[in-house]
């Protein structure tokens, strides 16, 4: 029985108490039943009375009371006590836990998906870096916290569309193509331009492509630095991010949006709905309307369009692609688009609640021998992504930028990703999948099965390191479903940490397979399904992070 399970005969317990005017209250959306900290407690715990009190007109603790008995006769639940000031302490029959080896098993790769956000058309984008150089590693963590995301999105069974938009308009590509062509004619850089090794060997990549390419008019000579630069720079931006285990379905030109008039119409878009204005020969976009701190400028007095028009656009062009929802993910030095972006969101007569939603995060550091590291042999200055890699494998690096808040900077040790021991949390994590994977080897090489599912006996899963493992595999679905609602990965990665120290006090302390001079039994069996149900979820839970789940090391 998992807290799911219970949540639901929590909710019967109250339509009944309800329909017999026993109680009368506005039942919770959502109820929470969680594993109590003492043992003492029972094997789960709500406060859904502290909930219910006040709409009920009682205390809490007797709505506890009330409830208590009606939970008590569920099937599957020995007791139901009320306790403190109002909490309700569920004890589950002997076997009713166990159960959950067996169901993990049969799901498998299923096991922790949910449909709780069914039907959500949702388009995620993230990095988007310029491909004006590599991916430096503020990219790099929104590479893993944006692919996690939407695998977890889809695990609670959101249609999620990951997306790169690719900014091939502007004066940073100005800026790129101009440094190309000083590296590629043997001048200096560019007062304004990119450094770094990777400029050079772009532009001699165009140079042999193109050997004549500087013989043409600057015009032309320009404009194929331009194309096939910025090609070159964007395909190695894709090929550093496939490597890293990061897929996009949709790249996104920004040229096109000018190319084919969508400026235009979502400009149109937002005068037929009032909200535009002229000033100082500009057009304006009268954000303020919508809680920005000040309008914003469509169109520039020279007859210019904004950034800020482009962004309109590309937002529309997603709604009109079907998308109900569009999450965007930018680094901290974007924290001032929100309110612009909402407002925006706001004048097409979106709900920017329901229809947009930005996520910020923090900046990332390196750290070796407890010093930043601060150059690059590549980029110059900046951290890349394959730096990153480099120096720590991937399983590493996406597992710890994955398991930090995104709200929090934070400093990743090289030294520490790169070591082999339960000091470094993904080799925690990992080392206790392949203990389960070895058992169950040695167990086929024994020629010992776990039998079929209907010989399976729950009732033998009773040994306190049992029920801790088993009520840890029961938190899975969850977890999964809060991190994804609450945009938080980094809640897999605790939650594996924490199974996997749950696991090895179970390895520790319950033999599953026997000693030469004994035979296999039905506890035997019953371990074996349990063993089995661990390295399901611990895969399951690496495999959302878009982490390696070995079999040895």
């Amino acid at each position: 029985m998992t807290p799911e399970d219970l949540a639901a005969v929590i909710s019967d317990g109250i339509h009944t108490a309800m329909r017999s005017g026993h109680l009368s209250a506005e039942v919770p959306e959502q109820i929470r039943v969680e594993r109590p900290r003492h043992r003492g407690h029972g094997d789960y715990s709500t406060n859904v009375a502290l909930q219910l009190a006040k709409s009920a007109g009682l205390p809490a603790r007797a709505v506890a009371e009330v409830l208590a008995p009606l939970v008590s006769a569920a099937a599957g639940v020995a007791k139901a006590e009320a306790a403190g000031p109002g909490f309700l302490n569920i004890t589950l029959e002997s076997g009713a836990i166990g159960v959950l080896a067996r169901d993990i098993v049969l799901a498998g790769d299923a096991y922790g998906r949910t449909d709780r956000l069914g039907g959500l058309r949702l388009n995620l984008e993230f990095v988007s870096a310029n491909p004006t150089g590599p991916v430096h590693i503020g990219g790099a963590r929104w590479a893993v916290v944006g692919d996690v995301l939407a695998r977890l999105l889809e695990a609670a069974g959101a249609d999620v569309s990951r997306e790169y938009y690719f900014n091939d308009a502007g004066v940073q590509i100005d800026r790129f193509v101009r440094s190309l062509l000083a590296a590629a004619q043997g001048s200096p850089v560019p007062e304004d331009g990119y450094s770094g090794a990777y400029i050079g060997e772009i532009a001699a990549a165009v140079l042999r492509r193109r050997p004549a390419v500087l013989d043409l008019p600057e015009t032309e000579c320009h404009a194929v630095f331009r194309a096939v630069g910025t090609e070159l720079m964007f395909a190695e931006i894709k090929t550093s991010l496939a490597a890293f285990g990061t897929h996009f379905d949709t790249y996104f030109n920004e040229k096109d949006l000018h190319d084919r008039g969508d400026l235009d119409a979502a400009l149109a878009r937002l005068q037929s709905g009032g909200h535009v204005f002229e000033d100082q020969g500009a057009i304006w976009l009268r954000t303020t309307d919508f809680g920005d701190d000040k309008d914003r400028v469509l169109v520039k007095s020279d007859g210019s369009w904004t950034y800020f028009t482009a962004d309109c656009a590309y937002y529309l062009n997603k709604r009109s692609r079907g998308f109900e929802r569009v999450v965007i993910m930018l680094g901290a030095d974007h924290a001032g688009y929100v309110g612009r972006m909402r407002a925006m969101a706001a004048c097409f007569g979106d709900d920017p609640d329901r229809h947009l939603e930005i996520l910020i995060g923090q900046l990332v550091n390196l750290v070796k021998d407890g010093t930043p590291v601060r150059m690059s042999k590549r980029a110059g200055t900046v951290l890349t992504l394959d730096d990153l890699t480099e120096a720590v494998g991937v399983d590493a690096a996406r597992y710890a930028l994955a398991r930090a808040s995104v709200d929090a900077v934070i400093d990743l040790d090289i030294d520490l990703l790169a070591r082999q021991s339960n000091d470094n949390p993904v080799y925690y994590v990992q080392y206790a999948h392949t203990r389960p994977c070895s058992v169950l080897r040695k167990a086929e090489e024994a020629g010992i099965g776990k039998g079929a599912p209907e010989d399976f006996d729950p009732a033998l899963l009773t040994h306190g390191r049992e029920v801790d493992l088993l009520g840890m595999l029961a938190e899975f679905p969850q977890v999964v479903a809060a991190a994804a609602a609450l945009r938080e990965p980094h809640r897999v990665a605790y939650y594996l940490e924490a199974l996997a120290g749950t696991y090895h006090r179970f390895y520790d302390a319950c033999r599953v397979l026997p000693l030469a001079d004994e035979a296999p039994d039905d506890r035997t069996r019953a371990r074996l399904w349990l063993t089995e149900a661990s390295r399901l979820v611990l895969g399951n839970g690496l495999r959302l992070l878009g982490v390696s789940a070995p079999e040895r090391m």
